[in-house]
């Protein structure tokens, strides 16, 4: 790789490396898994710079790595997932500790849905994206997100004590 492509990807990485984190992190369940699908994008993205750099989109393109890789995680062998009860970081205000548990209880929800439907859900409410972007991300069509997003949310709402928490979700449609 050039020096310049190089130093493109370098700033990329430190731009976006704690957002890609975070959305790992939602996918996996896990703080060390996160990063290590994180690390694992990361490297191909590294590998193939040029293209992905050339695309429309770049951090769109290694978000849709992130999917695959964590896909690819369940594809090489099955994964028992167990989540604790809280997520690693403290926050010191009172006000994100209360949030705590029903952090604890939507990550252990999100760790029920398959895979797919994870993706959908994490990238729909939690990045914010719109079905279209999720649709190009995940290589599907917008009705394949909407009909996810829906089971997802409609499972999510089963979960024990977090059905106040979906019902609070925004409803798609809006972007």
């Amino acid at each position: 790789m050039q020096a310049e492509q190089e130093d493109r990807f370098q700033e990329f990485v430190r731009a976006r490396w704690s957002h890609l984190v975070r959305t790992a992190y939602l996918l996996t369940g896990d703080a060390h898994h996160a990063e290590d699908l994180t690390q694992t994008a990361l490297a191909k993205a590294y590998r193939s710079w040029r293209r992905v750099s050339g695309s429309d989109n770049p951090e769109a393109y290694v978000r849709r790595m992130l999917v695959t890789c964590n896909s690819d995680r369940f594809r090489k062998r099955r994964v028992k997932e167990s989540l604790t009860d809280a997520p690693p970081e403290r926050a010191g205000r009172e006000e994100a500790v209360a949030r705590v548990d029903e952090r604890g209880a939507l990550m252990a929800a999100l760790a029920q849905l398959p895979p797919r439907q994870r993706a959908v859900v994490v990238m729909r409410y939690w990045e914010d994206l719109s079905e279209a972007e999720v649709a190009e991300v995940l290589g599907c069509s917008q009705g394949t997100v909407k009909s996810q997003a829906s089971k997802g949310l409609a499972k999510l709402r089963t979960y024990p004590g977090l059905a106040q928490v979906v019902d609070r979700a925004p409803q798609g449609g809006t972007r």
